[in-house]
């Protein structure tokens, strides 16, 4: 097949005949296009990207007697016997034969006229799945066709069928059919990709490509397809990963040209000072990391750095002497958190640290109104406070600097990039913007990293403190809840505190969890010589922040509380934490979770409650929790598990959204995608843009606002 040659205008994509909305398809008005756009598909190319999930071989007819459970098929034969079964729920049950076997059609929505076409004797061509029945082998609403077209083999070209993805109202027909004109279109389709680089990596082009992958032959072994791993999948993957690459290259090339940042040489009377001051000496990784940032600040060009760590690496320390940095040469910091407990915690640390430099840290929150917001505001932009910390109130529109010259953000995937970049404008003084430090306590796979921070260089702080404890890991059954609570007790007893993480705030009867309130009325009762404290995000922030303090304090010894304290809460003493209903969670959380015990000098434990059965999934998550206390090595198996959209907290964005490709099982395509996307820049520029927004569309604007 010959390649289309590129178009060298800036408005090559729209020769793309596959640009096309997809109401320019036969047959798609309003209430179809809606039904479209709940998959996704706004566009021609966007069903061209939407694959099958598995494939049906509808020409090969099969021996009801060869046709094991669990297997689909065509069968051929005729009806024996057909009549209503009564019961909870009528159903149509139609008994057939082809001589080699037989097997009960089951219809639980049926017409009366269904039951007067099954007569004995006629012929009957169906397709379905066979499974174990009551009373032998069945297909439960199985395709069918009657008479003497039975025995005719389906219309149109021979090969397997595919099977969508769908939605309600949505039939597999109707995405069949559009996707033929889809694909009669894509021979037309620019390929972006030159022949000789595809050549060179052995994968075919892109509209052969696209037609295997919708239309296999007959006989074409169907799991590499299923699995990603045929090269025509394979060839799809390898695109969309380089206009992501691609895009954020991009992006960070309009970040640093648009601007300058200011040049932060710090003298080091104030980083010394705090170095000197802390009770503890830095690791060798936070050094190093300690490094980079200050070598960044240095340069005129913006920093968009991710610092990345293990819980209780001592991300929080660098940060703070990175802050610290900006206000020796002149310049204030911001500090923002995604809630008000992580952005308390950030503020206590800092206000410990630096007070005693005489560094007022500001306050910043969406509770605070009035005259004490008013005073903090005028305060923030009057540069009386060189460092502030927040939460989203941040970027508020009435917030100002005077010179906000570094700006760190905190587990930033939970704030959307908008919100990021909104801060980022708060320090604009003409082309000068501030650096930017992003923070997160959930490792990222390095092939993750790659991908969806392209625009950012990457600190990893992959050593803990010296004495740092592992936390031992044990799975138990709800049903032995009498003795965690036992065990709570005696730890109790012994002056140490613990965690009970509930999944929900109130009872449901759909999720089977026990509910933070009941669970703490429960406690209450079962431990009646201790103080049990609550906290959920319903609660009033005042009262909330009450029960904390009282507990940071030592005056409750049991928490209970919803995943709120996820992040940001450091109490010591806290050496046991249990987490009831913990398959319901991902394995990033709950490691988060684990990571509020094991912070002082005491044996911490963590009991990953579970309700039975589990399934293979949850029972997996659960192992990886039990054997490893390495936040990469668990984040690497929670991408396996629930890939990278969830992990990063932006399934429900846009940002990280891939139709094809697969991080996990694309990643020994990424650094072939690195080099093609050097070699595509280099000799074919004009290709770029096209390529970009066949793939990432609108969502690149998000790096523009």
């Amino acid at each position: 097949m010959s390649e289309p040659q590129a178009p060298s205008s800036a408005s090559a994509s729209d020769q793309d005949p596959a640009g096309q909305p997809i109401t320019a398809l036969r047959g798609v008005g309003p209430q179809l296009a809606e039904r479209l756009a709940r998959l996704h598909l706004a566009t021609v190319q966007d069903l061209l990207f939407h694959l099958p999930l598995r494939y049906e071989d509808r020409d090969t007819v099969r021996r009801l007697g060869a046709l094991r459970p669990g297997e689909s098929g065509v069968v051929i034969g005729r009806v024996e016997h057909a009549g209503i079964a009564e019961g909870r729920r009528k159903r149509l049950i139609v008994q057939i034969s082809d001589g080699t076997g037989s097997a009960d059609l089951v219809f639980f929505h049926f017409h009366p006229g269904q039951r007067q076409q099954m007569r004995p004797g006629t012929p009957i061509r169906c397709f379905g799945e066979l499974r174990p029945g009551p009373t032998g082998p069945q297909m439960v609403h199985p395709e069918y066709r009657l008479g003497p077209r039975a025995s005719a083999g389906d219309e149109g070209p021979h090969g397997l069928t595919p099977v969508y993805p769908t939605t309600q109202g949505l039939h597999q027909q109707t995405l069949r059919k559009l996707i033929d004109q889809a694909l009669a279109l894509a021979r037309h389709m620019p390929d972006w990709l030159p022949a000789e680089l595809t050549r060179e990596l052995g994968l075919p082009a892109l509209a052969e490509a696209l037609y295997y992958v919708h239309k296999p032959p007959v006989d074409a072994d169907t799991a590499p397809l299923v699995e990603g791993r045929h090269p025509c999948v394979q060839r799809l993957a390898v695109e969309e990963l380089l206009a992501h690459h691609l895009s954020m290259r991009r992006l960070r090339a309009h970040l640093q040209a648009a601007a300058d940042a200011p040049t932060i040489h710090g003298d080091g009377r104030l980083t010394r000072r705090l170095l000197d001051s802390l009770p503890f000496a830095l690791t060798e990784a936070q050094r190093r990391v300690d490094r980079e940032l200050a070598e960044d600040m240095t340069r005129s060009v913006p920093m968009l750095r991710l610092v990345q760590g293990d819980v209780g690496s001592g991300k929080t320390v660098v940060a703070a002497l990175a802050a610290l940095r900006a206000v020796e040469a002149g310049y204030q910091a911001a500090i923002m958190a995604p809630t008000e407990l992580l952005a308390e915690q950030h503020w206590r640390s800092f206000n410990e640290w630096l007070a005693p430099l005489d560094i007022p840290v500001g306050w910043v929150s969406g509770r605070a109104a009035g005259r004490r917001r008013e005073a903090m505001l005028a305060a923030l932009a009057a540069g009386d406070y060189p460092v502030v910390v927040g939460t989203h109130a941040l970027f508020q529109d009435d917030v100002r600097f005077q010179a906000l010259g570094l700006v760190i953000v905190d587990e930033q995937h939970r704030f959307g990039v908008h919100q990021r970049l909104a801060l980022k404008e708060k320090g604009h003084r003409g082309r000068s913007q501030p650096h930017q430090i992003i923070m997160t306590a959930t490792p990222i796979p390095r092939t993750l990293a790659m991908t969806a921070y392209a625009d950012l260089d990457v600190s990893v702080i992959d050593q803990l403190p010296p004495g740092r404890k592992p936390v031992k890991t044990v799975a138990v059954s709800e049903t032995r809840r009498d003795e965690v609570v036992a065990r709570i007790g005696a730890a109790l007893a012994q002056g140490r505190q613990a965690y009970w993480v509930c999944t929900l705030i109130e009872d449901s009867e759909v999720l089977e969890a026990q509910a933070a309130e009941e669970t703490y009325a429960a406690l209450q009762a079962a431990l009646p010589g201790h103080r049990v404290g609550l906290v959920h995000g319903r609660m009033k922030p005042a009262d909330k922040d009450t029960v904390m303090a009282d507990f940071a304090a030592g005056r409750i010894g049991l928490l209970v509380a919803t995943t709120v304290i996820e992040v940001g809460v450091n109490v010591p003493n806290a050496s046991l934490m249990i987490i009831e209903n913990a398959e319901r969670l991902g394995l990033a959380q709950l490691h988060q979770l684990r990571g509020r015990v094991g912070r002082g000098e005491a044996e911490s434990s963590c009991v990953l409650m579970y309700h039975g059965p589990l399934s293979q999934a949850a029972r997996a998550r659960l192992e990886v929790l039990r054997r490893s206390n390495d936040g990469f090595e668990i984040a690497r198996r929670d991408l396996e598990i629930r890939g990278p959209g969830e992990l990063l907290g932006t399934r429900q964005t846009g940002e990280l959204s891939y139709r094809v490709a697969d991080l996990n099982r694309d990643a020994g395509l990424l650094p072939r995608v690195q080099v093609l996307g050097d070699r595509l820049q280099q000799a074919h520029p004009e290709r770029v843009e096209p390529l970009v927004r066949r793939w990432v569309g609108a969502s690149e604007r998000y790096g523009q606002v």
